[in-house]
């Protein structure tokens, strides 16, 4: 594999795993119980590539009041359970990662429990063991771009070697930030959300092979 790069970093909600829409269901449903109204466009669109801290205090912000003590503890576990029995990968993840020829792995915003269990339920985790990084050890998050020159540093791959694979505007410009290329995974044909940040975009995994090769 000719190829400008010394390894991929994928981010893992809505790029590896499909569950975007069915975490943020799980959200909007919650906090619907409190008392709060939310679609699930609006869910996604403010939460996306986002920390947890930021979720909350746009949650506590509707509805005026804070969120219980145990909101998070009880969140996660939904998740579990519905991650566990429903989460899928992305379509053509799987043959991504089994011809992908160059060392790969994930640097998330979400915590290391997350990224595991997401990466376990859709049968993923063997193509990353000792090869995952979370935003949480490091206190810092996208667009910040730590967590990704963490995850090249170990990797043993110059920054402007890497490629990183986002499909939230806070990861492109958490690679971008970091001096490395970025592909943008905008699987909806709709979907303009990261068209004007300066990256490739592509729609279907079936196409990120040839990206990361040279041109001829």
């Amino acid at each position: 594999m000719k190829t400008p790069f010394d390894a991929v970093i994928f981010d893992s909600d809505g790029t590896l795993v499909d569950s975007e829409s069915l975490g943020n269901q799980i959200l909007v449903d919650y906090v619907a119980e409190l008392g709060l109204s939310m679609s699930l466009e609006e869910a996604i669109t403010q939460f996306r590539g986002g920390k947890m801290a930021d979720t909350l205090l746009y949650i506590e912000q509707r509805l005026g009041k804070r969120l219980p003590g145990n909101f998070v503890v009880e969140l996660r576990a939904r998740m579990v359970t519905v991650f566990n029995e429903s989460l899928k990968p992305m379509p053509g993840v799987k043959a991504v990662l089994q011809g992908l020829q160059l060392p790969f792995c994930v640097a998330s915003s979400g915590p290391r429990e997350k990224i595991e269990l997401s990466l376990r339920a859709t049968g993923l985790l063997p193509y990353f063991r000792g090869r995952i990084f979370s935003a949480y050890e490091l206190g810092r998050w996208k667009p910040e771009p730590d967590i990704f020159l963490h995850a090249a540093k170990a990797m043993a791959a110059a920054p402007e070697r890497c490629a990183v694979v986002e499909d939230s505007v806070k990861g492109v410009k958490a690679g971008i930030a970091a001096g490395m290329t970025v592909f943008g995974y905008a699987p909806l044909a709709n979907n303009a959300r990261l068209e004007g940040l300066g990256v490739r975009l592509f729609t279907h995994m079936d196409e990120l092979l040839p990206l990361l090769q040279y041109e001829e």
